[in-house]
């Protein structure tokens, strides 16, 4: 009698590949996609890995930022802010060393006005319906299209406003319960008593005041004081290790008579909180009613890449 496989060799071949296919995925010591592989690097587009890759782009964008001044130096030192209109004409301004190179892990949008008081945000949409979601905001002068968007697009959001140049949110914002007003300023000292002209309070206090614990959102327009303000914040967190308690910084820098040698270790401070920058813009509506003052004047966008905010983790499932 023929055997089988001289009877029916397609059929026999059929077999055999199936045989053959199922050993091979049940191995336990062959993947068919290695975790080390070029495909399996390109493919993986869960959270911790874009967050991964983002931080290996940054870390590359802080050693050539000490190349460049080494360059341009050789130290802090000797870097202008704002080179003059001379020669050697260095190709560089200040902005120049601290570019927005980290990746934003979700859609980047701007919130609010397309001009003056609207803000680059990376992620609202996890924010859309987060039940506990807090917004910080600070010096707004009336102009709150990026406040009453959030409020719009948003279930649950607070916004907390403060400017002690104010006395409410402005036209943008009608009446919200989710909208809560303060004619307070933000600096790095507590000064609100009967014998201060303005009052004036801490990022701290604020927090205890209003029972929270976490921002995620806080945006800062100061006029200058956020280099007081931001090392009193951050300064803390730093020496204990502990992760900030927002999620993302939205800020307005003003670099008025800041030399390089004062600037580059305040910026680095923020990068040993966490903060990374994933947007930038300069001021042009300031610099087309300054043209003979420096571009002193830039919007910042920052992710904390520390502890588990809603921008760097998901919530656990229910």
């Amino acid at each position: 009698m023929p055997l089988v496989w001289h009877r029916h060799p397609r059929y026999f071949i059929f077999v055999a590949l199936a045989m053959l296919t199922t050993i091979y995925m049940l191995n336990p010591y062959q993947s068919p996609l290695r975790t080390d592989s070029y495909a399996a690097y390109i493919r993986n587009n869960e959270l911790p890995a874009r967050l991964e890759r983002a931080e290996r782009v940054y870390s590359k964008t802080i050693a050539d930022r000490k190349e460049m001044i080494r360059k341009f130096g050789p130290t802090p030192r000797e870097i202008l802010m704002f080179p003059p209109n001379k020669s050697p004409w260095p190709a560089y301004t200040a902005w120049s060393f601290f570019p927005p190179s980290f990746h934003c892990p979700h859609e980047l949008e701007r919130i609010g006005s397309i001009g003056d008081g609207g803000k680059w945000a990376c992620g609202m949409s996890r924010l859309e319906h987060k039940p506990d979601c807090l917004i910080y905001t600070f010096g707004m002068n009336y102009e709150t299209s990026f406040e009453a968007e959030l409020l719009d697009r948003t279930r649950h959001c607070e916004v907390w406003g403060y400017d002690f140049h104010s006395s409410s949110f402005g036209s943008g914002i009608k009446s919200n319960y989710r909208a809560h007003f303060f004619p307070w300023g933000l600096a790095n000292v507590d000064a609100h008593g009967s014998n201060d002209g303005n009052r004036l309070y801490t990022l701290k206090t604020l927090l205890e005041m209003n029972e929270h614990k976490h921002i995620d959102v806080l945006k800062i327009d100061v006029e200058g004081w956020e280099f007081e303000v931001l090392t009193q914040i951050l300064q803390p967190y730093i020496a204990s290790g502990e992760p900030l308690p927002f999620g993302q910084l939205l800020i307005e820098i003003h670099a008025w008579d800041k030399k390089f040698e004062e600037f580059l270790p305040w910026w680095e401070m923020l990068e040993a909180a966490g903060l990374r920058p994933f947007m930038t813009e300069v001021n042009l509506v300031y610099q087309n009613y300054n043209k003979d003052r420096d571009t002193d004047l830039v919007e910042y966008s920052f992710i904390n890449i520390k502890g588990d905010n809603i921008f760097i983790a998901d919530p656990p499932l229910p």
